[in-house]
């Protein structure tokens, strides 16, 4: 059996992680570097990969390759599949990390947010990027690991993917019920279906070698304002949001041969909120 450190070893393992350019890609992204991997950040937004890309070489040393896709285009994933496997022959670890957060925000008389008036075309893009971007990247990247007989894929879901959102944490003060902001649904449904999503993956392709988990995080701070931040800590027994490097651990865990036994599985670290 390996020591400690070897088990959390990704030596040379090529790792995908879509949403690149955001927060958490980051975290991932430096996470894998620092374990001896290869970061692999694809995203739609050219400029924020790039921003990102710099500060990894900058804080780690580590020259991530970068990939401009849009994840809702599967030709345009397999495009860049190639380029991967021309650069690296290989991919080992997928992190399904990208994501549309739609905001709690109003606009007129009418608050979009809420269900009676949430748009379909809203609806269908947040699942598009959200559910089946996940699906297109597992499509092209999970087929080669598959076809290599190992490989990890994670997908990112949320505490809100095994609690329903707390809707008073959004109120504004003064407003009409109706009109009162709400968390969207297709948030709630995104996160949900990222765990069908994983437990489906762990079975299809565990013969091949490949394993596949999620991993729910609570909220991150990210600039908030301090009433939201306020409302939030009191529903987390620990009292607080997360910083944003606090999920590195767990992303160590389920990238290496530390969690070698572990398949199919949904990883809450929350602070404890969803044991409220």
């Amino acid at each position: 059996m390996a020591d400690m450190q070897t088990l959390f070893r990704l030596d040379g393992r090529v790792a995908v992680i879509t949403g690149g350019g955001g927060l958490l890609g980051y975290q991932h992204a430096a996470t894998v570097a620092g374990l001896g991997g290869l970061p692999v950040l694809l995203d739609i937004n050219a400029e924020a990969l790039a921003a990102n890309a710099a500060r990894l070489a900058a804080e780690t040393g580590c020259q991530a390759m970068t990939l401009v896709a849009d994840i809702t285009n599967l030709e345009a994933l397999q495009v860049v599949g190639k380029q991967l496997l021309e650069r690296h022959g290989r991919v080992d670890i997928l992190i399904n990390n990208a994501a549309r957060n739609p905001k709690v925000e109003s606009s007129g008389d009418k608050d979009f947010s809420r269900l009676e008036h949430f748009p379909w075309e809203q609806w269908q893009l947040d699942l598009d990027v959200g559910l089946g971007g996940a699906f297109n990247c597992a499509k092209v990247f999970g087929s080669q690991m598959a076809r290599q007989g190992r490989g990890v894929i994670i997908n990112i879901a949320s505490d809100l993917g095994v609690i329903a959102p707390d809707q008073r944490l959004y109120r504004v003060d003064g407003r009409e019920a109706e009109l009162q902001p709400v968390k969207p649904v297709t948030y709630s449904v995104v996160k949900h279906g990222l765990i069908g999503l994983t437990k489906y993956l762990a079975t299809y392709w565990c013969e091949q070698g490949v394993r596949c988990n999620a991993l729910s995080p609570g909220g991150v701070y990210a600039g908030q304002n301090d009433v939201f931040v306020s409302k939030l800590a009191q529903l987390i027994p620990l009292g607080r949001m997360a910083e944003a490097d606090e999920y590195r651990g767990a992303i160590a865990f389920l990238c290496s041969d530390a969690s070698s036994y572990m398949n199919g599985a949904n990883l809450v670290i929350d602070g404890g909120r969803s044991t409220w």
